[in-house]
Protein backbone atom coordinates (compact mmCIF):
# COMPACT_ATOMS: atom_id res chain seq x y z
CA UNK A 1 0.00 0.00 0.00
CA UNK A 2 1.29 3.44 -0.94
CA UNK A 3 -0.04 6.16 1.34
CA UNK A 4 1.34 9.67 1.48
CA UNK A 5 0.38 12.23 4.13
CA UNK A 6 0.41 15.68 2.58
CA UNK A 7 -0.66 17.04 5.97
CA UNK A 8 -0.73 15.47 9.44
CA UNK A 9 -2.48 16.40 12.66
CA UNK A 10 -1.15 16.52 16.22
CA UNK A 11 0.89 13.67 17.62
CA UNK A 12 -1.06 10.96 19.45
CA UNK A 13 1.02 11.51 22.59
CA UNK A 14 -0.16 15.12 22.81
CA UNK A 15 -3.78 14.04 22.43
CA UNK A 16 -3.33 11.41 25.14
CA UNK A 17 -2.00 14.02 27.57
CA UNK A 18 -5.06 16.20 26.97
CA UNK A 19 -7.33 13.19 27.57
CA UNK A 20 -5.61 12.36 30.86
CA UNK A 21 -6.09 15.90 32.14
CA UNK A 22 -9.76 15.84 31.15
CA UNK A 23 -10.29 12.52 32.95
CA UNK A 24 -8.90 13.87 36.19
CA UNK A 25 -11.01 17.04 36.11
CA UNK A 26 -14.19 15.10 35.37
CA UNK A 27 -13.57 12.51 38.09
CA UNK A 28 -13.09 15.22 40.73
CA UNK A 29 -16.14 17.18 39.57
CA UNK A 30 -18.48 14.19 39.52
CA UNK A 31 -17.39 13.24 43.05
CA UNK A 32 -18.19 16.78 44.18
CA UNK A 33 -21.65 16.66 42.58
CA UNK A 34 -22.40 13.32 44.21
CA UNK A 35 -21.27 14.59 47.61
CA UNK A 36 -22.85 18.06 47.63
CA UNK A 37 -25.69 17.83 45.11
CA UNK A 38 -27.44 21.09 44.23
CA UNK A 39 -24.85 23.23 46.00
CA UNK A 40 -22.05 21.86 43.83
CA UNK A 41 -24.16 22.18 40.67
CA UNK A 42 -24.93 25.81 41.43
CA UNK A 43 -21.27 26.65 42.12
CA UNK A 44 -20.16 24.98 38.87
CA UNK A 45 -22.80 26.81 36.85
CA UNK A 46 -21.72 30.13 38.33
CA UNK A 47 -18.05 29.36 37.71
CA UNK A 48 -18.25 28.11 34.14
CA UNK A 49 -21.41 29.74 32.76
CA UNK A 50 -21.86 32.78 34.99
CA UNK A 51 -25.45 31.63 35.49
CA UNK A 52 -27.24 31.40 38.86
CA UNK A 53 -31.03 31.53 38.45
CA UNK A 54 -33.47 30.93 41.28
CA UNK A 55 -34.24 27.60 39.63
CA UNK A 56 -32.41 25.86 36.78
CA UNK A 57 -35.67 24.17 35.82
CA UNK A 58 -37.81 26.29 33.51
CA UNK A 59 -41.45 26.72 34.44
CA UNK A 60 -44.19 26.33 31.83
CA UNK A 61 -44.59 30.10 31.83
CA UNK A 62 -40.89 30.66 31.21
CA UNK A 63 -40.93 28.13 28.37
CA UNK A 64 -43.92 29.86 26.78
CA UNK A 65 -42.27 33.28 27.08
CA UNK A 66 -39.06 32.00 25.47
CA UNK A 67 -40.95 30.34 22.62
CA UNK A 68 -42.76 33.61 21.93
CA UNK A 69 -39.35 35.15 21.19
CA UNK A 70 -38.76 32.74 18.28
CA UNK A 71 -39.71 34.22 14.91
CA UNK A 72 -42.42 32.57 12.81
CA UNK A 73 -39.89 31.55 10.14
CA UNK A 74 -37.50 30.05 12.67
CA UNK A 75 -40.34 28.18 14.35
CA UNK A 76 -41.51 26.85 10.99
CA UNK A 77 -37.97 25.65 10.20
CA UNK A 78 -37.64 23.96 13.60
CA UNK A 79 -40.94 22.16 13.11
CA UNK A 80 -39.97 21.06 9.59
CA UNK A 81 -36.64 19.63 10.74
CA UNK A 82 -38.25 17.92 13.70
CA UNK A 83 -40.88 16.35 11.47
CA UNK A 84 -38.15 14.79 9.30
CA UNK A 85 -36.37 13.39 12.35
CA UNK A 86 -39.61 12.05 13.82
CA UNK A 87 -40.67 10.46 10.51
CA UNK A 88 -37.38 8.58 10.12
CA UNK A 89 -37.32 7.56 13.78
CA UNK A 90 -40.90 6.29 13.53
CA UNK A 91 -40.01 4.21 10.47
CA UNK A 92 -37.11 2.73 12.43
CA UNK A 93 -39.37 2.02 15.41
CA UNK A 94 -41.92 0.32 13.17
CA UNK A 95 -39.19 -2.04 11.98
CA UNK A 96 -38.61 -3.30 15.54
CA UNK A 97 -41.18 -5.96 16.28
CA UNK A 98 -42.11 -7.85 19.40
CA UNK A 99 -41.98 -11.58 18.63
CA UNK A 100 -43.47 -14.76 20.08
CA UNK A 101 -43.00 -18.28 18.75
CA UNK A 102 -43.57 -21.91 19.73
CA UNK A 103 -40.40 -23.71 18.54
CA UNK A 104 -41.38 -26.90 20.42
CA UNK A 105 -45.00 -27.81 21.19
CA UNK A 106 -45.90 -26.36 24.57
CA UNK A 107 -42.90 -24.00 24.84
CA UNK A 108 -43.43 -20.29 24.18
CA UNK A 109 -40.46 -17.94 23.57
CA UNK A 110 -40.63 -14.24 22.86
CA UNK A 111 -39.22 -10.79 23.31
CA UNK A 112 -40.65 -7.35 23.98
CA UNK A 113 -39.15 -3.98 23.12
CA UNK A 114 -39.62 -1.84 26.22
CA UNK A 115 -38.67 1.87 26.41
CA UNK A 116 -36.03 3.00 28.87
CA UNK A 117 -38.07 4.55 31.68
CA UNK A 118 -36.17 7.84 32.07
CA UNK A 119 -33.68 9.63 29.84
CA UNK A 120 -31.54 12.71 30.31
CA UNK A 121 -30.87 14.53 27.02
CA UNK A 122 -27.89 16.88 26.86
CA UNK A 123 -28.14 19.58 24.19
CA UNK A 124 -24.92 21.57 23.71
CA UNK A 125 -25.30 25.30 23.38
CA UNK A 126 -22.65 27.30 25.19
CA UNK A 127 -20.72 28.25 22.06
CA UNK A 128 -23.27 27.49 19.34
CA UNK A 129 -26.98 26.98 20.16
CA UNK A 130 -27.41 23.38 18.95
CA UNK A 131 -31.08 23.46 18.08
CA UNK A 132 -30.80 20.30 16.00
CA UNK A 133 -29.47 18.25 18.92
CA UNK A 134 -32.82 18.65 20.63
CA UNK A 135 -34.53 16.94 17.70
CA UNK A 136 -32.00 14.12 17.67
CA UNK A 137 -32.22 13.28 21.37
CA UNK A 138 -35.53 14.56 22.74
CA UNK A 139 -37.83 13.98 19.75
CA UNK A 140 -36.37 10.52 19.11
CA UNK A 141 -36.90 9.57 22.75
CA UNK A 142 -40.49 10.77 22.39
CA UNK A 143 -41.01 8.51 19.37
CA UNK A 144 -39.69 5.62 21.49
CA UNK A 145 -42.34 6.55 24.12
CA UNK A 146 -39.89 7.09 26.95
CA UNK A 147 -42.13 8.01 29.94
CA UNK A 148 -39.78 10.61 31.47
CA UNK A 149 -37.58 12.82 29.30
CA UNK A 150 -35.55 15.59 30.89
CA UNK A 151 -33.33 17.91 28.88
CA UNK A 152 -30.42 20.14 29.82
CA UNK A 153 -28.77 22.89 27.80
CA UNK A 154 -26.29 25.54 28.94
CA UNK A 155 -27.14 29.24 28.86
CA UNK A 156 -26.21 31.00 25.64
CA UNK A 157 -24.66 34.41 26.28
CA UNK A 158 -25.98 34.33 29.82
CA UNK A 159 -29.58 33.32 29.19
CA UNK A 160 -31.68 30.41 27.88
CA UNK A 161 -31.63 30.25 24.09
CA UNK A 162 -35.25 30.56 22.88
CA UNK A 163 -34.82 28.39 19.78
CA UNK A 164 -33.16 25.55 21.70
CA UNK A 165 -35.85 25.68 24.40
CA UNK A 166 -38.56 25.65 21.73
CA UNK A 167 -37.03 22.60 20.06
CA UNK A 168 -36.79 20.78 23.41
CA UNK A 169 -40.39 21.57 24.28
CA UNK A 170 -41.75 20.66 20.85
CA UNK A 171 -39.64 17.51 20.92
CA UNK A 172 -41.45 16.29 24.00
CA UNK A 173 -39.22 17.08 26.99
CA UNK A 174 -41.13 16.80 30.25
CA UNK A 175 -38.65 18.94 32.21
CA UNK A 176 -36.15 21.46 30.84
CA UNK A 177 -33.11 22.68 32.78
CA UNK A 178 -30.78 25.50 31.76
CA UNK A 179 -27.64 23.78 32.87
CA UNK A 180 -24.47 22.86 31.03
CA UNK A 181 -21.27 20.85 31.12
CA UNK A 182 -20.25 18.22 33.66
CA UNK A 183 -22.72 19.68 36.16
CA UNK A 184 -25.66 18.94 33.85
CA UNK A 185 -24.61 15.41 33.00
CA UNK A 186 -23.64 14.65 36.58
CA UNK A 187 -26.89 16.02 38.01
CA UNK A 188 -29.01 13.99 35.58
CA UNK A 189 -27.12 10.76 36.20
CA UNK A 190 -26.39 11.01 39.92
CA UNK A 191 -29.41 12.99 41.00
CA UNK A 192 -29.54 15.93 43.42
CA UNK A 193 -32.04 17.24 45.94
CA UNK A 194 -34.10 18.72 43.11
CA UNK A 195 -33.33 16.44 40.13
CA UNK A 196 -34.27 12.75 40.21
CA UNK A 197 -31.63 10.58 38.51
CA UNK A 198 -32.30 9.11 35.08
CA UNK A 199 -31.66 5.63 33.71
CA UNK A 200 -29.86 6.78 30.56
CA UNK A 201 -27.88 9.76 29.22
CA UNK A 202 -27.84 10.77 25.57
CA UNK A 203 -26.57 13.62 23.44
CA UNK A 204 -23.27 15.09 22.23
CA UNK A 205 -21.06 17.56 24.05
CA UNK A 206 -17.52 18.81 24.50
CA UNK A 207 -14.63 16.68 25.75
CA UNK A 208 -15.68 17.13 29.39
CA UNK A 209 -19.28 16.08 28.74
CA UNK A 210 -18.10 13.06 26.74
CA UNK A 211 -15.70 12.02 29.49
CA UNK A 212 -18.39 12.48 32.14
CA UNK A 213 -20.68 10.14 30.22
CA UNK A 214 -17.85 7.62 29.92
CA UNK A 215 -17.20 7.66 33.66
CA UNK A 216 -20.91 7.41 34.47
CA UNK A 217 -21.51 4.49 32.10
CA UNK A 218 -22.64 1.48 34.08
CA UNK A 219 -24.30 3.57 36.71
CA UNK A 220 -26.53 4.77 33.88
CA UNK A 221 -26.77 3.75 30.27
CA UNK A 222 -25.43 6.03 27.56
CA UNK A 223 -26.07 6.32 23.86
CA UNK A 224 -22.40 6.08 22.86
CA UNK A 225 -18.93 7.37 23.65
CA UNK A 226 -18.86 10.62 21.71
CA UNK A 227 -15.84 12.86 21.34
CA UNK A 228 -15.22 15.93 19.18
CA UNK A 229 -16.87 16.10 15.79
CA UNK A 230 -14.99 14.21 13.07
CA UNK A 231 -15.37 14.46 9.32
CA UNK A 232 -13.78 12.67 6.41
CA UNK A 233 -14.09 13.50 2.74
CA UNK A 234 -13.42 10.63 0.34
CA UNK A 235 -13.06 12.15 -3.10
CA UNK A 236 -11.59 11.62 -6.54
CA UNK A 237 -11.18 13.90 -9.54
CA UNK A 238 -14.94 14.02 -10.19
CA UNK A 239 -15.12 16.94 -7.76
CA UNK A 240 -13.02 20.05 -7.13
CA UNK A 241 -10.98 21.52 -4.32
CA UNK A 242 -13.53 24.18 -3.38
CA UNK A 243 -16.21 21.59 -2.64
CA UNK A 244 -13.83 19.44 -0.58
CA UNK A 245 -12.44 22.41 1.35
CA UNK A 246 -15.94 23.67 2.13
CA UNK A 247 -17.01 20.28 3.47
CA UNK A 248 -13.89 19.92 5.61
CA UNK A 249 -14.03 23.39 7.15
CA UNK A 250 -17.80 23.18 7.57
CA UNK A 251 -17.17 20.63 10.32
CA UNK A 252 -13.81 21.95 11.59
CA UNK A 253 -15.64 25.01 12.93
CA UNK A 254 -17.32 22.84 15.58
CA UNK A 255 -14.40 23.12 17.98
CA UNK A 256 -10.66 23.49 18.38
CA UNK A 257 -10.10 19.74 18.22
CA UNK A 258 -12.39 18.53 15.43
CA UNK A 259 -10.53 16.16 13.07
CA UNK A 260 -11.09 16.77 9.35
CA UNK A 261 -9.51 14.36 6.85
CA UNK A 262 -9.33 14.40 3.07
CA UNK A 263 -8.78 10.95 1.60
CA UNK A 264 -8.14 10.97 -2.15
CA UNK A 265 -6.37 9.26 -5.02
CA UNK A 266 -5.85 12.55 -6.88
CA UNK A 267 -2.74 14.58 -6.07
CA UNK A 268 -4.17 17.55 -7.97
CA UNK A 269 -7.37 17.48 -5.89
CA UNK A 270 -5.34 17.23 -2.68
CA UNK A 271 -3.20 20.23 -3.57
CA UNK A 272 -6.18 22.24 -4.84
CA UNK A 273 -8.07 21.50 -1.61
CA UNK A 274 -5.16 22.68 0.54
CA UNK A 275 -5.06 25.93 -1.44
CA UNK A 276 -8.83 26.40 -1.14
CA UNK A 277 -8.69 25.83 2.60
CA UNK A 278 -6.13 28.62 2.95
CA UNK A 279 -8.35 30.91 0.87
CA UNK A 280 -11.59 30.11 2.71
CA UNK A 281 -9.98 30.47 6.13
CA UNK A 282 -9.26 34.11 5.32
CA UNK A 283 -12.96 34.89 4.90
CA UNK A 284 -14.73 32.34 7.14
CA UNK A 285 -16.44 34.13 10.08
CA UNK A 286 -15.70 31.15 12.33
CA UNK A 287 -12.05 30.95 11.25
CA UNK A 288 -10.83 31.50 14.80
CA UNK A 289 -12.06 28.00 15.63
CA UNK A 290 -11.76 26.29 12.25
CA UNK A 291 -8.19 27.47 11.68
CA UNK A 292 -6.94 25.97 14.94
CA UNK A 293 -8.85 22.74 14.34
CA UNK A 294 -7.48 22.39 10.82
CA UNK A 295 -3.94 23.26 11.91
CA UNK A 296 -3.87 20.71 14.73
CA UNK A 297 -6.23 18.00 13.53
CA UNK A 298 -6.54 18.33 9.77
CA UNK A 299 -5.05 15.65 7.51
CA UNK A 300 -4.70 15.06 3.78
CA UNK A 301 -4.01 11.45 2.78
CA UNK A 302 -3.09 10.47 -0.77
CA UNK A 303 -3.67 6.86 -1.88
CA UNK A 304 -3.03 5.05 -5.16
CA UNK A 305 -6.25 3.07 -5.50
CA UNK A 306 -9.87 3.00 -4.39
CA UNK A 307 -9.19 -0.20 -2.46
CA UNK A 308 -6.50 1.62 -0.48
CA UNK A 309 -8.89 4.49 0.20
CA UNK A 310 -11.47 1.99 1.46
CA UNK A 311 -8.95 0.32 3.78
CA UNK A 312 -7.75 3.64 5.24
CA UNK A 313 -11.33 4.90 5.66
CA UNK A 314 -12.40 1.79 7.58
CA UNK A 315 -9.31 2.03 9.78
CA UNK A 316 -10.01 5.68 10.68
CA UNK A 317 -13.75 4.96 11.16
CA UNK A 318 -14.70 8.65 11.03
CA UNK A 319 -17.95 9.99 12.43
CA UNK A 320 -19.09 11.71 9.22
CA UNK A 321 -17.91 10.31 5.88
CA UNK A 322 -18.64 12.41 2.80
CA UNK A 323 -18.16 10.28 -0.35
CA UNK A 324 -17.82 12.11 -3.67
CA UNK A 325 -16.42 9.72 -6.26
CA UNK A 326 -17.33 7.95 -9.48
CA UNK A 327 -18.37 4.92 -7.37
CA UNK A 328 -20.28 6.19 -4.33
CA UNK A 329 -22.49 3.09 -4.09
CA UNK A 330 -19.36 0.91 -4.13
CA UNK A 331 -18.25 2.62 -0.91
CA UNK A 332 -21.78 2.18 0.52
CA UNK A 333 -21.56 -1.55 -0.20
CA UNK A 334 -17.97 -2.03 0.98
CA UNK A 335 -17.47 0.29 3.96
CA UNK A 336 -18.05 -1.26 7.39
CA UNK A 337 -16.71 1.23 9.97
CA UNK A 338 -18.12 4.78 10.15
CA UNK A 339 -20.74 6.91 11.86
CA UNK A 340 -22.86 7.92 8.87
CA UNK A 341 -22.30 8.11 5.11
CA UNK A 342 -23.16 11.12 2.96
CA UNK A 343 -23.16 9.94 -0.61
CA UNK A 344 -22.59 12.13 -3.66
CA UNK A 345 -21.70 15.74 -4.30
CA UNK A 346 -25.33 16.84 -3.84
CA UNK A 347 -25.31 15.49 -0.28
CA UNK A 348 -23.57 17.15 2.63
CA UNK A 349 -22.97 16.60 6.33
CA UNK A 350 -24.68 19.84 7.36
CA UNK A 351 -28.03 18.60 6.03
CA UNK A 352 -27.57 15.43 8.04
CA UNK A 353 -26.69 17.48 11.10
CA UNK A 354 -29.68 19.77 10.90
CA UNK A 355 -32.65 18.72 8.83
CA UNK A 356 -32.63 15.70 6.52
CA UNK A 357 -34.00 13.25 9.11
CA UNK A 358 -31.20 10.87 10.08
CA UNK A 359 -29.75 11.23 13.56
CA UNK A 360 -26.60 13.34 13.94
CA UNK A 361 -25.41 11.90 17.27
CA UNK A 362 -22.79 9.51 15.91
CA UNK A 363 -19.82 7.41 17.09
CA UNK A 364 -16.37 9.03 17.22
CA UNK A 365 -12.87 7.89 18.27
CA UNK A 366 -13.15 4.76 16.10
CA UNK A 367 -16.32 3.63 17.90
CA UNK A 368 -17.91 3.15 14.48
CA UNK A 369 -16.08 -0.20 14.45
CA UNK A 370 -18.57 -1.60 16.98
CA UNK A 371 -21.63 0.68 17.15
CA UNK A 372 -23.82 2.90 15.08
CA UNK A 373 -25.19 6.23 16.21
CA UNK A 374 -28.15 7.31 18.31
CA UNK A 375 -31.47 6.08 16.95
CA UNK A 376 -34.87 5.18 18.30
CA UNK A 377 -33.65 1.66 19.09
CA UNK A 378 -31.14 3.00 21.62
CA UNK A 379 -34.07 3.99 23.84
CA UNK A 380 -35.56 0.50 23.71
CA UNK A 381 -34.53 -2.55 25.70
CA UNK A 382 -35.24 -5.93 24.13
CA UNK A 383 -36.29 -8.30 26.92
CA UNK A 384 -36.92 -11.99 26.38
CA UNK A 385 -39.48 -14.21 28.09
CA UNK A 386 -40.33 -17.90 28.10
CA UNK A 387 -43.28 -20.02 29.16
CA UNK A 388 -43.73 -23.81 29.37
CA UNK A 389 -47.38 -24.67 28.77
CA UNK A 390 -47.72 -28.46 29.06
CA UNK A 391 -46.58 -31.33 31.27
CA UNK A 392 -45.06 -33.02 28.26
CA UNK A 393 -42.99 -29.96 27.34
CA UNK A 394 -41.86 -29.44 30.95
CA UNK A 395 -40.68 -33.06 31.14
CA UNK A 396 -38.90 -33.11 27.80
CA UNK A 397 -37.06 -29.78 28.16
CA UNK A 398 -36.34 -30.56 31.82
CA UNK A 399 -34.58 -33.80 30.92
CA UNK A 400 -32.27 -32.01 28.52
CA UNK A 401 -31.72 -29.21 31.01
CA UNK A 402 -30.90 -31.64 33.83
CA UNK A 403 -28.22 -33.43 31.86
CA UNK A 404 -26.65 -30.23 30.51
CA UNK A 405 -26.50 -28.71 34.01
CA UNK A 406 -24.76 -31.82 35.34
CA UNK A 407 -22.35 -31.68 32.41
CA UNK A 408 -21.19 -28.34 33.81
CA UNK A 409 -21.25 -29.49 37.42
CA UNK A 410 -24.22 -27.38 38.52
CA UNK A 411 -26.19 -29.78 40.71
CA UNK A 412 -28.52 -27.08 42.05
CA UNK A 413 -29.31 -26.00 38.53
CA UNK A 414 -30.05 -29.62 37.58
CA UNK A 415 -32.48 -29.95 40.48
CA UNK A 416 -34.50 -27.02 39.13
CA UNK A 417 -35.05 -29.17 36.07
CA UNK A 418 -35.40 -32.48 37.92
CA UNK A 419 -38.19 -31.35 40.23
CA UNK A 420 -40.29 -30.51 37.14
CA UNK A 421 -39.50 -33.85 35.56
CA UNK A 422 -40.62 -35.59 38.77
CA UNK A 423 -43.81 -33.55 39.16
CA UNK A 424 -44.94 -33.28 35.56
CA UNK A 425 -43.42 -36.43 34.09
CA UNK A 426 -43.68 -38.84 36.99
CA UNK A 427 -40.00 -39.87 36.82
CA UNK A 428 -38.16 -40.83 40.00
CA UNK A 429 -34.77 -39.10 39.63
CA UNK A 430 -32.50 -39.28 42.73
CA UNK A 431 -31.37 -35.92 44.10
CA UNK A 432 -28.12 -34.86 42.45
CA UNK A 433 -28.50 -37.22 39.50
CA UNK A 434 -28.99 -36.38 35.85
CA UNK A 435 -32.26 -37.24 34.16
CA UNK A 436 -31.99 -40.45 32.14
CA UNK A 437 -31.79 -40.16 28.39
CA UNK A 438 -34.80 -41.21 26.37
CA UNK A 439 -35.21 -41.29 22.63
CA UNK A 440 -36.97 -38.20 21.33
CA UNK A 441 -39.78 -40.41 19.98
CA UNK A 442 -40.60 -41.73 23.45
CA UNK A 443 -43.52 -40.15 25.22
CA UNK A 444 -42.77 -38.49 28.58
CA UNK A 445 -43.63 -40.68 31.53
CA UNK A 446 -47.03 -39.70 32.96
Amino acid sequence: MTIEYLKRGRAEADKAADDANTRQIVETTLADIEARGDVAVRELSAKFDGYEPASFRLSSGEIEALMNQVSDRDMEDIKFAQAQVRNFAQAQRDSMLDIELEPIPGIILGHKNIPVQSVGCYVPGGKFPMVASAHMSVATASVAKVPRIIACTPPFKGAPNPAVIAAMHLGGAHDIYVLGGIQAVGAMALGTETIDPVHMLVGPGNAFVAEAKRQLFGRVGIDLFAGPTETMVIADDTVDGELCATDLLGQAEHGYNSPAVLLTNSRKLAEDTLAEIDRILEILPTKETAMVSWRDYGEVILCDTYDEMLEVADDIASEHVQVMTDRDDWFLEKMTCYGALFLGARTNVANGDKVIGTNHTLPTNKAGRYTGGLWVGKYLKTHSYQKVMTDEAATMIGEYGSRLCMLEGFVGHAEQCNIRVRRYGGQNIPYGAAAPFREASEEPVK
